[in-house]
């Protein structure tokens, strides 16, 4: 885990995002033309840290400026990171040392991405949950409240990311 200053600094030559770069290829936002500012986390293997990232979520866009789409964030990754602890990791490693998982925002022109990766290879299904059900409505919110969704393989290790753009004021028809 990086210190608190080095999470919400911005990106330099040598900083080490190879998981989010691949999410920005998927996403479509590989025509950068600077460097962008990168946020990470390597969230507790808990329920509470999901109230942990929504907090670093809200406190990090807004330094960014982007708090116009700064709640719609917060829910996105309170969403994707309760899927991954509820549905990607094996009950032993929820008891396990270290975490498997890892949040990431990024902050490019007037974009932001954020993503979740997680160890297992299972692809998100958004799926029509009868009307009664109590759950399963995760990814509907994902994508009614972002831009695009998607995911993607991790480049350096097993499983996946699983990532939603936001584009923040000043980006094309945004006010």
């Amino acid at each position: 885990m990086t210190t608190r200053a080095a999470q919400l600094a911005p990106a330099a030559e040598g900083v080490s995002w190879a998981w989010l770069q691949t999410a920005i290829e998927m996403a479509a936002l590989n025509g950068m033309v600077s460097l962008p500012r990168v946020a990470t986390r390597t969230p507790a293997l808990a329920p509470h840290s999901v109230t942990t990232a929504r907090t670093f979520t809200l406190r990090t866009m807004s330094r960014w400026g982007a708090m116009d789409r700064g709640y719609d964030a917060a829910a996105v990754v309170s969403e994707l990171l309760t899927n991954a602890l509820r549905h990607a990791l094996p009950v032993e490693e929820l008891t396990a040392s270290g975490s498997p998982l890892r949040l990431g925002l990024l902050h490019v022109g007037h974009y932001v991405l954020c993503a979740v990766a997680d160890p297992s290879s299972q692809a998100p299904i958004l799926r029509e949950p009868d009307w009664l059900d109590e759950n399963g409505r995760g990814l509907q919110l994902v994508a009614s409240l972002s831009d695009d969704w998607g995911f993607c393989a991790t480049p350096d290790q097993p499983g996946k990311i699983v990532w939603a753009t936001f584009a923040t004021a000043g980006a094309s028809g945004i006010q």
